[in-house]
């Protein structure tokens, strides 16, 4: 397999009839530890806003056992990616987040901010550190799927092109990023967490590297410190030296999977996508978006 070869069959696909498979390409073959960290970093900014932030640390989930979230919230995420929406697991998954976001009064307007998240946040970090950006048919694919999982999660309104998101995730932190002492707690139990991946003699560099690849905007709302000018460019220019070495590998054959995660590490005899993530509230049930058979 020459070194382009995911990148020339994404390019032959249809990028909205095929985006699923384009995706999923992106995310199992061609980026997957770029892709896991991008998303990882998408969520972690939606704890700048305020009433998000607020409501995952009043649930608990996300500082009382965020390792389970944390492993939840990746495996639930999957399945549409891993079988397409209309798979029984995908609608499994699906209904599930469904009955979770039910459970609380979420308003649409930061249930739209979080998916842009999913399309803005993983182009900008494959711009600056990937191996490659993604190409137009990459990106229109990654749109038409983020479209369609917002509409089995009945988001309203959702953005019809990379553009449109992009105003929209901008538009949304310049207006709503703001201190709020949950969504600080929620950002503290999540980098306490990501410093459990690596050997513990590495937690204090890989917090001060988490720290330098925040933008001033999300540091500022969180009232995480600045580090050294000095620490933040040589931060982002390791990763930009990993993108040009990874141009030489050659094109991974086995797809990386959730599953093939070590930090993934709740579920050790197996799990039912069913039994996954935080339970409804008494009287809430099943899924808030109408299905065809």
């Amino acid at each position: 397999m020459q070194r382009d070869h995911w990148r020339r069959r994404n390019d032959s696909l249809d990028p909205v009839q095929d985006a699923v498979e384009v995706y999923r390409t992106l995310t199992q073959h061609e980026f997957p530890w770029d892709m896991n960290q991008a998303l990882s970093f998408a969520l972690f900014r939606t704890y700048a806003v305020p009433g998000i932030g607020s409501l995952l640390a009043e649930t608990g989930a996300f500082t009382g056992d965020v390792q389970k979230r944390y492993d939840d919230t990746a495996l639930l995420l999957e399945p549409p990616l891993q079988h397409g929406f209309d798979h029984p697991e995908a609608r499994a998954a699906i209904r599930r987040i469904n009955q979770m976001h039910r459970s609380y009064d979420i308003p649409d307007h930061e249930m739209r901010y979080v998916l842009s998240t999913f399309v803005v946040v993983p182009k900008r970090w494959l711009d600056d550190y990937g191996k490659r950006p993604m190409t137009h048919h990459e990106v229109v694919a990654s749109v038409t799927y983020y479209r369609e999982l917002g509409r089995h999660l009945g988001i309203r309104d959702v953005p019809e092109d990379y553009a449109g998101f992009e105003r929209l995730m901008d538009g949304y932190e310049a207006e709503h990023f703001a201190h709020s002492p949950g969504g600080r707690a929620v950002a503290d139990s999540t980098l306490a967490l990501m410093l459990t991946f690596y050997p513990s003699f590495a937690a204090r560099a890989v917090e001060v590297f988490s720290r330098a690849l925040m933008d001033e905007p999300l540091r500022s709302a969180l009232q995480y410190d600045a580090p050294p000018a000095a620490v933040e460019r040589l931060a982002r220019a390791a990763l930009r030296a990993r993108g040009r070495l990874l141009r030489l590998a050659p094109a991974r054959r086995r797809p990386k999977t959730i599953a093939d995660l070590p930090w993934i590490r709740s579920y050790p005899d197996g799990f039912r996508v069913e039994d996954l993530g935080t339970r409804p509230v008494p009287g809430v049930a099943g899924c808030p978006v109408r299905h065809t058979a």
